[in-house]
């Protein structure tokens, strides 16, 4: 789906691999960028393997890496963490962060690349806050921003269910649910927490600003007011596997 929304993108050839990896590990070898919309945790595919080493060495080139919504996440323990907030500025840490469904007001955005075009949009979807980011924030960028209610902070969350005594002392403070940084080599790379829900790519706003991120990791120009892009009922349930139940 959101291949064929960048299809008009002039000098922009995109990929798309299924299952879990890519077909062919050589395309890592050519790829200026990677998007990783996945499992995270001890599951996630950049952390498998030879995985992390391949992808290390298209970050070492200059390469730009986006991570989407589970694939934020990275087990508490050992260097993952570390190594994704050199990749793309923040990491999911479980027992610190949270993953409750709800409905942020996203009211403004800063002037960047990536927000142009976006309009304020609100938009149910399990956003996780309390990301674990360098000291300060330091060389991260804020693009989606809101104040989640104090019931979304009480809980449940998914997994551990809560409530977390530090996220509840935060009641009345805004969280960060999509990010961005530039690194010294000037890779670049973004977080993006939302995307449980396949339906909200119908959003025009949401996915605006997903597909900015791409290009903007590509270290392609993001056109002043962003990609536009249109997506119909059969483009929605095209790429759909049967799960049975509600869709």
């Amino acid at each position: 789906l959101l291949k064929k929304c960048l299809a008009g993108v002039k000098g922009l050839e995109v990929e798309v691999h299924n299952n879990h990896w890519v077909s062919d590990e050589k395309v890592l070898e050519r790829a200026d960028a990677v998007v990783i919309y996945s499992d995270g945790g001890g599951g996630h595919p950049a952390l498998q393997g030879n995985h992390t080493q391949l992808l290390q060495k298209l970050v070492d080139r200059g390469g730009g890496v986006m991570m989407m919504h589970y694939a934020v996440e990275c087990p508490k323990d050992g260097p993952s963490g570390e190594m994704f907030r050199s990749w793309v500025g923040g990491a999911y840490e479980n027992g610190f962060s949270c993953n409750p469904i709800w409905e942020p007001d996203y009211k403004s955005f800063p002037v960047h690349p990536v927000a142009r075009g976006v309009e304020p949009f609100k938009i149910e979807d399990e956003w996780y806050f309390s990301i674990r980011f360098p000291e300060g924030m330091k060389g991260v960028t804020s693009l989606l921003v809101a104040t989640p209610s104090d019931a979304t902070r009480d809980g449940p969350y998914v997994h551990p269910r809560g409530p977390y005594p530090h996220i509840l002392a935060r009641k009345g403070e805004a969280e960060t649910m999509m990010w961005c940084t530039q690194r010294e080599d000037g890779g670049r790379g973004v977080g993006f927490t939302g995307g449980h829900f396949h339906r909200n790519w119908a959003d025009d706003n949401f996915r605006k600003i997903a597909l900015n991120a791409m290009l903007w990791i590509c270290k392609i120009e993001v056109p002043e007011n962003g990609v536009e892009s249109t997506v119909t009922e059969e483009d929605m349930a095209a790429n759909l596997d049967p799960k049975g139940g509600k869709k």
